[in-house]
């Protein structure tokens, strides 16, 4: 049993949330004179709505750098000695982070990229498994939030079931049901309308502007 390192744990949750709170999906855009995602298509600062600012190349670029902060904060733990309970906070606090952004107002995207920047440093493995699952859903239904939530969910249960088996650190249970959990709360509006079939899927227009229909949500 790991004892608790409150003070790398709190340094874990403060540099996990902040470092998790960089809006890449604004700061890119703006660096390249582009329009502000919250602007238009879903108002969210995440890959899929970037893409709609700003275009698939550069909502590439601000999504692998929501990916990389996530990986420095978990990182940044390891390197001052973090043992895994402090590595599992600051992952969690980065998918906060990244949703409720200090520095925009508490707003942000859905946590999937976070998210898999946190699994890219603690379980590559995993990650390695869940992401054709990502894709697959994604081709099978044209729908990203689905692919988000089926990967989410598929990455939680396997990390469980590996906490279990190998076994593992108990903190991992909670680090494979709160990642997945997390990635589903910010998605409540994507399950919404998906239940009501009002999910928008990938490849249809949309009117741009602010007043457009912010109907899908895709990775973010």
């Amino acid at each position: 049993m790991q004892t608790i390192d409150l003070v790398r744990v709190a340094v874990a949750l403060v540099a996990g949330f902040f470092l998790g709170g960089i809006p890449f999906g604004i700061i890119v855009p703006r660096l390249i004179g582009g329009p502000d995602p919250r602007n238009i298509g879903s108002g969210r600062t995440g890959g899929a709505n970037v893409s709609r600012a700003v275009g698939y190349r550069w909502a590439a670029v601000s999504g692998l750098l929501d990916v990389a902060k996530a990986s420095v904060a978990v990182l940044l733990i390891i390197a001052i000695g973090g043992n895994d309970v402090a590595r599992v906070a600051a992952a969690l606090a980065a998918i906060v982070g990244h949703s409720r952004s200090p520095f925009i107002g508490f707003h942000g995207g859905r946590g999937v990229a976070p998210a898999t920047g946190g699994v890219l440093v603690i379980a590559p493995l995993i990650l390695a498994v869940i992401f054709p699952v990502f894709v697959i859903v994604i081709a099978v239904t044209r729908t990203s939030s689905l692919g988000s939530l089926g990967a989410s969910l598929a990455g939680g249960v396997i990390m469980v079931v590996a906490t279990a088996v190998i076994p593992l650190a108990p903190i991992y249970y909670v680090y494979g049901v709160g990642g997945a959990g997390l990635i589903w709360l910010f998605h409540l509006d994507n399950i919404q309308r998906l239940l009501s079939g009002k999910e928008r899927r990938l490849g249809r227009s949309e009117p741009p502007g602010p007043a457009a229909d912010r109907t899908a949500d895709g990775p973010r």
